[in-house]
């Protein structure tokens, strides 16, 4: 199994939800986010996915997050803007756009130096 990893960022501020309904205060993260996409084989020049075309696809699905409060967007409205949720929401953007042989194991969202949150299938 071959697997690449591309990294992108994008900043944006949230406010989770807390257990008794309260909302903790609006702060603002620069996020980093990656992607692990995988193949048991190499296409004809050796390559899982050229690297450029999966950050291309990256970027566009952040790109709705950048400059944003996450909590404001449609998504976030359901599911609390936790680094778990965003995680999650980039995974189910970024599987349905990868070519047919390729596997997105997970993607890593992280929120600031050593909170990281991880989703994958």
């Amino acid at each position: 199994m071959f697997t690449v990893v591309v990294e992108t960022h994008f900043w944006a501020s949230h406010r989770l939800t807390l257990p008794d309904g309260s909302k903790e205060p609006t702060h603002c993260h620069n996020w980093k986010v990656a992607a692990d996409v995988s193949s048991d084989r190499l296409d004809s020049i050796g390559c899982v996915i050229d690297f450029h075309e999966l950050k291309a696809i990256l970027d566009e699905i952040v790109a709705v997050l950048d400059n944003d409060a996450l909590d404001e967007l449609d998504y976030f409205r359901t599911n609390n803007p936790s680094a778990e949720n965003v995680a999650k929401y980039v995974y189910e953007k970024l599987q349905p756009k990868l070519p047919g042989q390729l596997r997105l194991k997970n993607v890593t969202v992280v929120e600031q130096p050593g909170c990281i949150a991880k989703f994958g299938k």
